[in-house]
Formats: structure tokens, sequence, C-alpha cells
């Protein structure tokens, strides 16, 4: 996938101030301290375009980013911090629901997870929501430069075994730091956008 331009579109609490576009979108799913905002700027090539900060929790709206005016990537607020109040999270999983339940151009989801830890039950809670919304989930472990080649198939499994991944299902280890992984998982999503969008 080449990135000849990448912009941030705008940010969002509910339905009205989503962005009015007929481009596809593909959402990014996981807890607070998962490194979602590292592997968007990863896929996009970009240091600074999604915001990482040192604090878990800070994504506290949806934000939307247009890619190549063809596509647009989701980045979903992380769940699972534990210093956020309880009506906070309340909120948060109310703002995610209704996205991923009433966007009807919503076209892929990515549920990330990391490669290290066996997956929470916010992550499993998570992976069951996406997948009777949505039906397929790609699952992208990860900080996979921070474990061993020999630990890989061990962790991979124990992820696959926690969520209890089906066929239709998609695993793929990602770092970040290194971009393995960027061309597969680009691939992965320009394959499952309508056949109208050719990118």
């Amino acid at each position: 996938m080449i990135i000849r331009s990448c912009d941030f579109i705008t940010s969002a609490s509910n339905g009205n101030q989503y962005p009015e576009t007929d481009l596809p979108e593909i959402a990014f799913s996981g807890r607070s301290n998962v490194g979602k905002s590292s592997l968007i700027n990863s896929m996009l090539n970009r240091k600074k375009l999604v915001k990482v900060s040192s604090s878990p929790g800070k994504t506290r709206l949806i934000n939307f980013f247009s890619v190549n005016d063809q596509l647009v990537l989701v980045d979903l607020p992380g769940y699972g911090y534990a210093a956020v109040s309880k009506v906070e999270k309340e909120k948060w999983g109310r703002m995610i629901e209704e996205y991923l339940k009433h966007r009807d151009i919503l076209t892929n989801v990515v549920l990330l997870v990391d490669i290290r830890h066996k997956p929470t039950n916010d992550d499993k809670m998570m992976y069951d929501f996406i997948k009777y919304y949505r039906k397929s989930v790609v699952v992208v472990a990860t900080k996979l430069d921070k474990i061993t080649k020999t630990a890989l198939p061990k962790n991979l499994k124990l992820i696959k075994d926690t969520l209890m991944l089906d066929n239709d299902d998609i695993l793929l280890p990602y770092s970040s730091e290194t971009h393995q992984g960027r061309e597969q998982l680009w691939d992965i999503l320009v394959s499952s956008l309508p056949k109208e969008n050719d990118i």
C-alpha cells in the first residue's frame, strides 16, 4: 500500500458528529495500552499523525483519518483502563457500540491485543461484540518485537484459544517498531473493501 496522503478529518462522540462521506471505513479497537496509535502511525508511515501518549486512556473520542482520499481509518477509544471512572467507561462503551452497530460504511474492524499477554476479559467481550455485529474480525497481535521467535507460536496459540477465533477470523502478529506485518495487514484490509473501491 503506497500512502500518498493521510489527513485527520474529525473527532466524534456520537453519530451526529461522524464525517459525511461515502468512503469505506476500517476501525481499530483495543485496550488503552495496546499500542493502537503507534500501529496506525506505522501503517500510514507517519510518526505523529495519531498522537501517542505515555498515559493510557487518552483517546476519548472516535477519530477519523482519510487515506489517499479513498478510505478512512477510524481510531476508537481504548477500553479497560483502570484509572478511568465507571461513568467514563460506560460512556466510551456506548460510543463504541453506537459506531459499530450503526455505521453502514464500516467494512472491517481490527481488534488489537498484546502478543506478550493472554487476552483480557475486556478483549474477549470486544471480540464477541464485533463478531455479533460484523461476522469476521482481524485480530492483530501488537508488540511483536518484544518477544522471541521461539515464543511466537505459543503466544499466538494462547490468543487464538482465549478469544476462541473461528475459521473466518485472521490473526496477524505486528511490530510498530519494525513495521513487520504492515504489508500483510494492508493486503488483508484492502481485499475486504467493496469491489467498487479500487485501491
